[in-house]
């Protein structure tokens, strides 16, 4: 039993050993850019915005909510890419003959028109207009 455990231990140094890799390589670069970057101060430095554009107003300020919408619109379609790509490459592997190929595609079917049914309804309702 004892030989086991240490085993089941063992396996897990690569792991272990990458981890510490991690941990060593962030604290040295956070380290040495304290050590070697540049320590500049100064009135234009202070400000919020280094581009060359003073601040106007507040950063209180409400968006309109498009730009949640949009940002929305966004993330269903990264999630479309992120289910759809496996299914792609797959789907050709699969056998046309087998009883699930057929419902296989009409499921992946049926989430790219709710994906499409959804960008139109927010080009109906104007979501994608700015003024």
């Amino acid at each position: 039993m004892m030989t086991l455990a240490a085993t089941d231990l063992a396996s897990y140094l690569p792991l272990f050993v990458v981890i510490m890799m991690a941990i060593t390589f962030s604290a040295a670069n956070i380290v040495l850019t304290l050590m070697l970057g540049p320590k500049r101060d100064g009135d234009i430095k202070s400000i919020p915005y280094e581009s060359g554009m003073n601040p106007i107003g507040t950063a209180r300020k409400r968006f309109n909510v498009r730009f949640y919408l949009i940002a929305m619109v966004f993330l269903v379609f990264d999630v479309e890419v992120v289910f759809l790509y496996p299914w792609a490459v797959t789907f050709p592997n699969v056998d046309r003959m087998a009883p699930g190929a057929i419902e296989w595609l009409v499921r992946i079917m049926f989430f790219l028109f709710t994906t499409v049914v959804a960008y139109f309804y927010g080009y109906r309702k104007g979501v994608f207009k700015f003024d």
